[in-house]
Order: structure tokens, then C-alpha cells, then sequence
């Protein structure tokens, strides 16, 4: 029997479960390991809460997680409860499948103030990530920028412009929807190093924001290069284009909040003394290598907040090589440390926060045929029982899949009207659920 763990339970680590069951057939247990009591990782905490159709792949996820061969260790912190050689000490294989849960700095002076917030806190505090429950983002100014041309930026500025009741048939957390109800912000600036042309904005986010109630999209006609130029682009990103030109016609709205995209705007420092007071915008212009460069023309642009959306970084872990340039995991083609480590790294710990949800099954089914050819035999040993006996010994409470489900029926039970669940932010909460007084 095979035994192999997998550190993390969000798309990559399902996935990966998935490819070996699928490869090693009744062969294999999968133990599948979580600093949180609850599953699913960017799922739950990371896809908008607006957007519950993406979240309903915890469907298959629950199905792979269901069977006897796979097993849920949460509320288990490995390099804490657990270190990686007491794992490779249990299984034969150990899969790192942590994601990229970190925000990179802007790197620019002021970036430390308060009221700059990074959007892996922003999104948590808004999904209910019991490291971000509280956050308490300013919401009391006019103006809030956004630095990114990501969907992420979009999923920022969507949310701050909506309103309570747009929010129905969504899992919003209790505390931000409450926050946002009481919202000062009237001016969303979605600022980009770059152009329209180079934006990594998807069809069907940007769509959204022509249709909300209270607020409307705003983009400067200059900002484009000619309309022939969009039949280079291939057509999802023409289909986006030509949604931001359609913004840009239709110019000025009466609606109360502008969602204002800057274009080549480059933020180069962050004001205020005690918080954020404004941003300073330096324009930028596209060079011969595809890059933005500034053309030292600035512009000061007062606000309250700042939420920067311009990407990603795994957190490090005792025990395993981290490559601090690319904010990931040292690793070739998924294996750490070379063939015969027993050590791999799959999804957004391998390659960095790239790609959608679904480009992680790929990687998964990938991580698990090297797997294979590294691995021919089972090496006999003890697998999820070791480890178990190991946690047990150290008073650990692991949280099983079943634990999980009671978890989520409470948090079901709890719902607002017309909400699928209202998630604990407060990890105490989560257990209490599970072994109530």
C-alpha cells in the first residue's frame, strides 16, 4: 500500500488526491493535511462570494474526500504539530499543495501605513478567513484605489461598489457585509502599470460591472490604442477590450460610485503620516520590451485605502527548500530536493499563483505520474495511522471530514435568509461546532 500526504487542501491538493486514486487505484491512501479545520482552501476563502457557481466544485471535491482511501487531517500545522521528516518518516510520497496565501509588498515608500492592505487580507476579510476577521479595512473616506489589472482587482472593486442587496444568494461573512452596508467609499480607482491591451481581466468579470445597481464603470477613450490594433488580441482578451471600449463610450454615469480605471498609472508611493492620506500616480508609457516605464509625470490623488491586488507568495515551511525570487517553492518540474526524495510541490506552490482554478488538475495528474516513475513500490510504512498515533501524542485535535461536514452544518443552520451559510471566522467557533459543550 501506498501511502502519501498531501500538505494542503484547496484545488491542488484535491486534485493531486484525485490523480492518485485515479493512477494507483485501491493501492493508495491519500491523507490530505490542513492548518484549518476546514477544507478547500481558496475555494472557501478566496473565490468571491458573489460568485457561487465557481465555489460549487467542492462538490468534487467532497466526492474524492469521501471514499475510504482518503482521509482529512485539519486544524494540523506541519513544521508545527508535525515537521516534513516526520512525514517522509509516514509516507511513502509528501505533496506540498499550499497555494500562494501570502500578498507581495508594493515595494514603494509608504507601503507600510495603515489603511494599505494586501488583497489575500482583503478577499479573507471579506470571505470570513479567521486570519483576516479582523482586519477593520477604512471604509470611512471617499476614495479607495485598487493597484492591479487581475480578475482580483475586478473581485475588489465589484465588491466595494455593490450594495447590501446585491450581496443576496451570496456567503458574504455577517461583519463585512455590515461594514460595506455603512461605506463612505463613493471612487473606486482601479489603477495598472499598463494598458488595456495588457490587462488580465476576464470577459465575464469585467461584464459585471456594467450591471450593478449603484455604481457604474469609468474609462478614459485615450487610454486605447486604435480599434484595428484589438484584432491581434486573441479573442477573450478582445472580448475584454472591447467591453472596456464600450465603458468608454458610454462615458460619465449618474450612478453614486465610479469604478475609475487609470491606465498606465504606476503608484510610487503611498501618503499620510499616521494612514493613508492619498497615492501618488506616475504615468507610464510601453517600451520597445513590452514593459511600462514612467515618464516622471506624477499626480496625487487623495484616499483612504489602498488594496493592493498584484499578486502572491507561498509561506515557507521548516524543512523545505523556498525559492524567495519566485515567491514559491524550489522545485524542478515538481520534484524537491531530485528524484528519490520522496518530496514534490504541485498547483500554486510549484509554479506560483498562475492560471485558474482548473489548471491545477493538470498539475496534480502531472505531480502524480513523476510519482510513479520515482516511486514504483510501496515502501511499508505506517501512513495516516502513524501519524495520527504521533498527534495523539502530542494532544493535536485533528479535525476529520466528518468533523468538517459539522462544521458545515452549522454553518448552513446559521445562514441569513436566502444565503447558503454563514461561515465561523473564529477557529474556537469551528471546533465548538464539532464537539459542542
Amino acid at each position: 500500500m501506498r501511502h502519501i500526504a498531501v500538505i494542503g487542501s484547496g484545488p491542488a491538493g484535491f486534485y493531486t488526491a484525485e490523480a492518485a486514486l485515479k493512477t494507483f487505484g485501491s493501492e493508495v491512501r491519500v491523507d490530505l493535511i490542513d492548518r484549518l479545520p476546514v477544507p478547500y482552501g481558496l475555494i472557501r476563502s478566496g473565490v468571491a462570494p458573489d460568485h457561487q457557481s465557481i465555489k460549487a466544485v467542492t462538490r468534487r471535491y467532497e466526492g474524492t474526500a469521501s471514499g475510504e482511501q482518503v482521509r482529512f487531517f485539519g486544524n494540523v500545522t506541519v513544521g508545527q504539530d508535525v515537521t516534513v521528516a516526520e512525514l517522509r518518516g509516514f509516507y511513502d510520497a509528501v505533496v506540498t499543495c499550499t497555494g500562494a496565501p501570502a500578498d507581495k509588498r508594493l515595494g514603494i515608500p509608504g507601503d507600510d501605513l495603515p489603511g494599505v492592505i494586501g488583497s489575500a487580507a482583503f478577499v479573507g476579510w471579506y470571505n470570513g478567513h479567521p486570519d483576516f476577521a479582523g482586519l477593520h479595512p477604512p471604509l470611512d473616506g471617499e476614495t479607495v484605489a485598487v493597484i492591479g489589472n487581475g480578475n482580483v482587482a475586478l473581485d475588489v472593486a465589484r465588491i466595494l461598489a455593490k450594495t447590501p442587496d446585491e450581496f443576496a444568494g451570496s456567503d458574504i461573512v455577517a461583519h463585512a457585509l455590515e461594514a460595506l452596508r455603512l461605506s463612505r467609499v463613493r471612487h473606486i480607482l482601479v489603477c495598472g502599470r499598463r494598458g488595456p491591451h495588457q490587462i488580465a481581466m476576464t470577459p465575464k468579470e469585467l461584464g459585471e460591472l456594467g450591471h450593478l445597481t449603484r455604481a457604474a464603470p469609468l474609462v478614459d477613450p485615450a487610454a486605447f490604442p486604435p480599434a484595428a490594433d484589438d484584432e491581434a488580441l486573441d479573442p477573450g482578451q478582445r472580448k475584454s477590450v472591447t467591453l472596456l471600449r464600450g465603458f468608454a463610450t458610454a462615458g460619465a454615469s449618474d450612478k453614486p460610485v465610479a469604478i475609475d480605471f487609470r491606465f498606465f498609472s504606476s503608484p510610487v508611493a503611498i501618503l499620510g503620516t499616521d494612514r493613508v492620506e492619498g497615492i501618488r500616480l506616475e504615468h507610464t508609457a510601453l517600451g520597445a520590451d513590452g514593459r511600462a516605464h514612467g515618464d516622471g509625470h506624477t499626480a496625487d490623488i487623495p484616499c483612504t485605502m489602498v488594496v493592493s491586488c498584484i499578486g502572491y507568495r507561498s509561506i515557507t515551511i521548516e524543512g523545505l527548500p523556498y525559492d524567495d525570487k519566485s515567491g514559491h517553492f524550489a522545485n524542478e518540474d515538481g520534484r524537491i530536493g531530485g528524484i528519490g526524495s520522496g518530496l514534490y510541490c504541485a498547483g500554486w506552490a510549484r509554479r506560483g499563483p498562475t492560471g485558474t482554478i482548473g489548471t491545477n488538475r493538470p498539475d496534480g495528474f502531472q505531480i502524480v505520474e513523476e510519482m510513479a516513475k520515482d516511486l514504483p513500490d510501496a515502501q511499508g510504512k505506517a501512513g495516516g495511522e502513524g501519524l495520527a498515533r504521533l498527534l495523539a501524542e502530542r494532544s493535536v485535535s485533528a479535525v476529520s471530514f466528518d468533523d468538517w461536514r459539522r462544521i458545515e452544518d452549522a454553518e448552513q443552520g446559521r445562514a441569513r435568509d436566502g444565503s447558503p451559510r454563514e461561515k465561523f471566522v473564529d477557529l474556537a467557533e469551528m471546533i465548538a461546532a464539532i464537539r459542542p459543550a
